[in-house]
């Protein structure tokens, strides 16, 4: 197994939206790559283009595909592959361009479709129910969907066209919006990854701005950090985002080729990976979810067709005061 440490010591973030510097905690922390899930191709358990993660309620893993148009189950622990649903066609069951994916408390599935602004409800037997949304800009469409997240009762779908999070019920009815086209506090460029920590605060991933955001419930805008860079805290298109049981954020970088983990008022802990193809090595990444029971994370490591897992064997349970 491939062990990737780093050492994170009293390392200054550039932070935006004014607050002062966070410092690294001085501890090493790191991440043992344990399986690879995938390999390049359109058959059962292969991918062309990894998108996004969600849970499903039996604990299997979900995992969207872009270009082949499936979203794919696997068990979670062995990376065996299980199920597919949707695919390529003109039935209300199928998909064209699966990305962002999220399921309910009674677990449903939601798979927001990038090229035709649907959103798509399936049951916990990947049988299609509801179809919502279209493209567009108007209040209730999207353009460029996202990774999303569910939270009492509300869907938050970010969508890169419209720059902006939009917010659903579970039964499709547009609620509201938030963010809008800018690079001032608040407003997005390109926003990929929306997804809520366990003390509601939604984690926004501003692509374009190289920066993440935090908001509450409602869509105001609480904090943030980051700004365009190569160090530690700065970003070069942030995507994907996990968090794990201590609410610490895990952001993938998709010029950086790394992940990057903070605390959850935005201190970095550590970060690892570079570009390449072998075992902790990444391309293009995307999504990312942390299994908050075993502390397992999955990368989406989409120019290597695959899903990367890794383990925690330092300490990562920090928390900001």
């Amino acid at each position: 197994m491939l062990r990737i440490a780093f050492l994170a010591s009293t390392v200054a973030i550039g932070v935006a939206f004014g607050l002062e510097p966070a410092l690294a905690q001085d501890t090493k922390v790191q991440f043992e790559h344990v399986l690879n899930i995938g390999t390049a191709g359109t058959g059962e358990g292969q991918f062309k283009y990894v998108e996004d993660f969600a849970f499903s309620k039996e604990g299997h893993l979900l995992v969207t595909d872009a270009t082949h148009a499936f979203v794919q189950v696997f068990d979670k622990t062995s990376g065996k592959y299980i199920a597919r649903f949707g695919g390529k066609g003109e039935e209300d069951k199928h998909l064209d361009k699966p990305e962002g994916i999220a399921v309910d408390p009674d677990g449903n599935i939601f798979i927001a479709d990038y090229n035709t602004g649907f959103v798509k409800k399936y049951d916990k037997s990947y049988k299609w129910l509801l179809t919502f949304s279209e493209y567009g800009s108007e209040k209730g469409q999207n353009i460029k969907s996202e990774f999303m997240d569910i939270r009492d009762g509300k869907l938050y779908m970010p969508e890169a066209g419209n720059h902006r999070v939009d917010v659903f019920d579970l039964n499709g009815k547009f609620l509201f919006d938030f963010g809008g086209m800018g690079s001032e506090a608040g407003k997005m460029n390109n926003p990929e990854s929306a997804k809520f920590a366990s003390d509601g605060k939604l984690y926004v991933a501003d692509l374009k701005n190289d920066r993440i955001q935090v908001f509450d419930a409602a869509g105001k805008l609480l904090t943030g950090w980051g700004k365009t860079g190569e160090g530690a805290g700065e970003f070069k298109s942030p995507a994907g985002i996990g968090i794990d049981k201590h609410d610490n954020i895990y952001v993938t970088e998709i010029g950086n080729d790394r992940v990057q983990v903070f605390d959850k008022g935005g201190k970095f802990i550590t970060m690892f990976g570079k570009k390449g193809s072998g075992n902790g090595e990444f391309g293009n990444l995307h999504g990312l979810i942390v299994d908050k029971a075993t502390g397992l994370v999955y990368v989406a490591d989409t120019a290597n067709n695959r899903v990367q897992v890794f383990r925690p064997v330092g300490p990562v349970n920090v928390t900001s005061r």
